[in-house]
């Protein structure tokens, strides 16, 4: 019986003991869940606080973004603005350097390149030199008797400017033939493919080069300085670097007529800014010309008048114009005008003027700045029909019409 009872006491007390444990580890899961409850609660919290400033930020910067679109239109409305003041300054400025600037240089055709007949030794006496120079002047005199006789024109400035369209590279040359409508295309520097154009017309209306007739050369033309006259196609050929041959292509048969070759020392460039011209043939109303340098260490433009059927050389001269800073030249009625510019492109300029018939004074000499456009000219072709330059100017071919006057002395 005690025995009995002594387990039942037992029993009661493991009983209660085991009640307390649940009971405690209840309230311990209780309390850890409260926990975790208070903890997604915060949660909860916080992400709607994130949620709510998030749609704030959102527009915050869609206000932003409006105000920017509102602050970039008025900026290009002021920058449209501003370009068309640069504009009016550029043309005031155009004006303003046309009546101060001062006159390109002109030079007297005082220095033939055969020096033998124009240095004079120290040693010879008055007498002795003045008879050489009477009798250099009359040898001057009748070669300019017949070289121009009829034209006595110079340029007095650019009338107007016509861009026609552009077409490949950014350096290259065109020109129309004096003598017929038809326009030629010569894309880059080198190569031996030309396109002819029936007309201005055919060439301003195609897209590209497209519509024309490919003419393929005999031989590779090098660098920007050919020319067109009375149905020819005169360019430079130039294949070892000191031998320069210029080259008579009849256009009309398709076979080339006449070669003739020009000794220069090396590779010498007539235009510093644009060394792929090797040489430039020009053609006017008095016939062929060429300009180029002797050699690299000659700092000047050397100018020679060429017989246009048979390319023997008439006259040699040294213009005196500087090979620096040079871009291209033109000849008109036997006047040479070069053209400079900067490395870093800027307003073409004629600078310097040469004539062979010291019939331009100082004082006539052109005030002549081209309108500012792309970049620098890689080629000027002057027509004497039309009184136009076609310019190549960043791949742009370009017309312009020039106004003549007539020179002081002729």
């Amino acid at each position: 019986m005690k025995l009995l009872f002594a387990l039942l006491i037992s029993t009661a007390r493991t009983f209660t003991g085991a009640q307390y444990y649940y009971q405690g580890l209840m309230d311990y899961l209780e309390n850890r869940l409260l926990a975790i409850e208070d903890r997604m609660q915060l949660w909860h919290e916080q992400s709607h606080r994130y949620h709510t400033e998030m749609k704030d930020f959102k527009k915050l910067t869609a206000e932003a973004m409006d105000g920017l679109k509102n602050h970039h239109s008025m900026l290009f409305k002021d920058l449209e603005g501003a370009a068309a003041r640069v504009d009016r300054v550029e043309q005031e400025m155009d004006y303003v350097e046309t009546q101060m600037s001062p006159r390109a240089c002109t030079n007297r055709a005082d220095k033939v390149v055969e020096q033998d007949a124009w240095e004079l030794e120290e040693s010879r006496g008055e007498e002795e030199e003045e008879e050489e120079w009477e009798e250099l002047q009359s040898r001057v005199s009748g070669f300019r008797d017949f070289q121009i006789r009829d034209c006595v024109e110079i340029i007095s400035g650019i009338r107007s400017v016509k861009i026609m369209k552009r077409v490949g590279s950014p350096k290259g040359m065109w020109t129309r033939d004096p003598r017929s409508s038809k326009v030629y295309i010569f894309n880059g520097t080198s190569g031996n493919t030309i396109y002819q154009f029936k007309s201005l017309l055919d060439f301003s209306r195609s897209l590209g080069v497209t519509g024309s007739r490919s003419i393929r050369l005999p031989s590779e033309w090098s660098g920007p300085g050919s020319a067109v006259y009375n149905g020819y196609l005169y360019y430079i050929k130039q294949e070892a670097e000191a031998d320069m041959q210029v080259v008579k292509y009849d256009l009309l048969s398709g076979s080339v007529t006449e070669t003739a070759m020009f000794p220069v020392e090396g590779r010498a460039t007539v235009y510093n800014l644009n060394p792929e011209t090797v040489a430039d043939l020009a053609a006017d109303d008095g016939g062929l010309w060429l300009l180029y340098a002797p050699s690299d260490s000659e700092p000047t433009i050397s100018l020679a008048k060429m017989d246009a059927a048979t390319l023997d050389i008439e006259q040699i001269w040294d213009t005196r114009c500087p090979r620096e800073n040079a871009e291209a030249a033109f000849v008109v009625c036997g006047t040479v005008y070069v053209v400079y510019n900067t490395r870093l492109a800027s307003r073409s300029r004629v600078q310097c003027v040469f004539d062979v018939n010291d019939m331009v004074l100082s004082e006539e000499a052109p005030l002549i700045y081209f309108p500012r456009r792309y970049g620098a000219h890689a080629s000027l072709k002057y027509n004497p029909e039309e009184k136009q330059l076609y310019g190549w100017d960043d791949g742009y071919q370009i017309i312009y019409r020039l106004t003549m006057k007539r020179k002081l002395l002729a």
